[in-house]
């Protein structure tokens, strides 16, 4: 299990190779409310926000008091073992847009540890598959994950 200072020293390092190379601009004025929905056009995040990416390519400013949160720790870990480290790019979760919004609607509702614990293991039954999680009575599909 990360500690808190761990996770907040990966994800400045994260973050610092990420902007390697690319000019920084200072945000203008964005509020508590902007910074959850997709990002904008800004280089780099506001003050205790960071840029994460999905797989779809979306941007989200995330606070960095979500990123202690058991769903974003999982999100890193598995975030790790699909895509590696980020040496010259974006943190990228393994999870579409409509999932990160689904994601942070909960923490935002601070829902309950069973809740995140059950979320986090359907994302990794699916890799974050929309059907799987959005809670609308989509069709639901199973995949099937062979072992190595």
């Amino acid at each position: 299990m990360l500690n808190t200072k761990k996770l907040v020293g990966m994800v400045r390092k994260w973050q610092k190779l990420a902007t390697l190379g690319r000019k920084r601009i200072t945000p203008a004025g964005a509020d508590g409310t902007a910074a959850l929905s997709a990002a904008s056009n800004s280089s780099v995040a506001s003050r205790g926000h960071v840029f994460v990416y999905t797989t779809d390519g979306k941007r989200f400013m995330v606070p960095l008091r979500y990123l202690n949160n058991y769903i974003f720790r999982e999100l890193f870990k598995m975030s790790e073992e699909v895509f590696g480290l980020p040496r010259n790019g974006p943190i990228t979760l393994p999870c579409d847009a409509a999932n990160m919004e689904y994601i942070i609607s909960l923490l935002q509702s601070r829902v309950s540890r069973d809740v995140e614990r059950a979320l986090v293991a359907s994302i990794a039954k699916s890799r974050c598959t929309t059907s799987s999680l959005l809670p609308q009575g989509c069709n639901q599909q199973q995949l099937i994950l062979y072992g190595f």
